[in-house]
């Protein structure tokens, strides 16, 4: 297959075409039967040389490209694996945060076949935004989160229902972007909101003005650092058992239904496997190195309050493009993203490390296997088949769907469940959006 080369890239992410694709491939029975086709003539390939990976993408994403001229959007997020953030600037796409990707069908209304090569909440929560005539579709369906996982409805829903009965309308749930539509449904029924990383604080301090407890779901350790940040003093505070420990009673609450009263604010006990590993010890050991180390809030409260500097992906990045020249920087979070930005730092004269990758610790430099789903053969295929009117339903997002990450078995709610979830949620990201806007001006 040939086709026009794409225009040089202009952005972030430029890949050099002699350089090679770090993307580790998948195994073959990992695609979808629609998708093995694509998978099977990018295992053939040669190498895995940029240049060899370009020639090959461009025979599929330039005519996609040319068949829905401004109605296509491709989307990715920071911390996708491989090198797949700068194909999709390459191919003119956008590569974001979560809040960001969320609101981009929202605000661009031309853009009608929107393609998300991140996991599967990212997508929802675009699509729960999106207009009518707009259509989200996410390059795996499989591609999820680890902390979500511990945080899916069936988990939270007998603990909103428990928390309902003892409290009333007297408290609201703050849902991470890091949750199924399900869960920011029910922030919105209950009067709470969404949040993200970059915006916690924001939200958080909005919620404790209800004057009501809150359930913040599913990051503890977000939960703690925004707490600290807004200064909840730790008695106030509540760190509910992990689910995978079966259903929650109430009453076995640490401290039982006495330290749940007195809580203003109860944390889910879930985490993400890439943040939690970062320590203390790890923070010290790079500032006696002369280094400035930069952590994501996701990681535990003890690591970050000993950090330089703590914020979202979008304020990571930031602080590698901004640092001057010989400086030194350590940054604790998903491996993939700090890949990119050693690069970029590389380019810009700035040394920059990932945090665990200190002397005997065997774990440096993990990234999100589960966002390393998609890949090249992911993203050729689905915008092929989109082109030719042939998309696996399977690859639609739409609100409320959940999708088990091994079997791919999607649960998809009626038509009017759906609506109805919709409303919720949408209320809930509204508000965070609300909220944020404010905050900013």
């Amino acid at each position: 297959m040939t086709a026009t080369s794409a225009p040089p890239s202009r952005n972030r992410f430029a890949l050099q075409p002699d350089v090679p694709l770090c993307q580790t491939d998948l195994p073959l029975d990992w695609y979808q039967d629609e998708l093995r086709p694509y998978a099977e003539e990018y295992l053939a390939l040669p190498d895995r040389r940029a240049e060899t990976i370009f020639r090959w993408l461009d025979g599929y994403v330039l005519p996609a490209r040319e068949h829905f001229g401004d109605a296509l959007l491709l989307l990715a997020h920071f911390y996708m694996g491989g090198e797949i953030v700068k194909l999709v600037e390459r191919y003119g796409g956008s590569v974001a945060d979560s809040y960001q990707l969320a609101l981009q069908a929202r605000d661009n209304p031309q853009k009608k076949v929107i393609v998300e090569s991140a996991v599967h909440f990212m997508a929802e929560s675009i699509a729960i935004l999106a207009h009518p005539d707009q259509a989200v579709w996410i390059t795996n369906p499989k591609a999820g989160c680890t902390m979500e996982l511990l945080a899916k409805d069936f988990h939270v829903l007998p603990v909103v229902d428990q928390l309902e009965e003892r409290y009333g309308d007297g408290f609201v749930v703050v849902a991470y972007m890091n949750t199924s539509g399900r869960i920011k449904a029910i922030a919105g029924r209950t009067g709470g909101a969404v949040c993200t990383s970059s915006n916690a604080p924001a939200i958080l301090a909005w919620a404790r003005e209800q004057k009501k407890k809150i359930l913040f779901v599913p990051d503890q350790h977000l939960g703690r650092n925004t707490a600290h940040r807004l200064g909840i003093a730790a008695d106030r505070q509540l760190v509910l058992p992990s689910p995978a420990q079966g259903t929650l009673r109430l009453e076995d609450v640490p401290g039982g239904l006495e330290a749940l009263d007195r809580a203003e604010l109860v944390h889910w006990g879930s985490s993400c496997g890439v943040h939690t590993i970062f320590t203390p010890a790890m923070v010290r050991y790079h500032q006696e190195q002369g280094r400035r180390v930069l952590i994501h809030p996701e990681s535990p409260l003890e690591t970050v309050v000993l950090a330089d500097g703590a914020g979202s992906t979008n304020y990571l990045w930031n602080e590698v493009e901004k640092a001057q020249r010989g400086e030194r920087l350590a940054i604790g979070t998903e491996g993939h993203f700090v890949n990119n930005a050693i690069a970029l730092g590389q380019e810009r004269g700035v040394e920059v490390v990932h945090l665990a990758d200190v002397p005997g610790f065997a774990q440096k430099g993990c990234g999100c296997a589960t966002m390393s789903r998609n890949d090249p053969p992911h993203l050729a295929g689905i915008l092929d088949l989109l082109r030719r009117g042939e998309a696996p339903d399977a690859n639609r997002v739409l609100a409320g769907d959940v999708v088990d990450e091994i079997t791919m078995r999607r649960d998809r709610l009626t038509e009017d469940e759906r609506a109805q979830l919709a409303t919720d949620a949408r209320t809930a990201l509204e508000r965070m959006i609300a909220v944020t806007e404010a905050a900013r001006r």
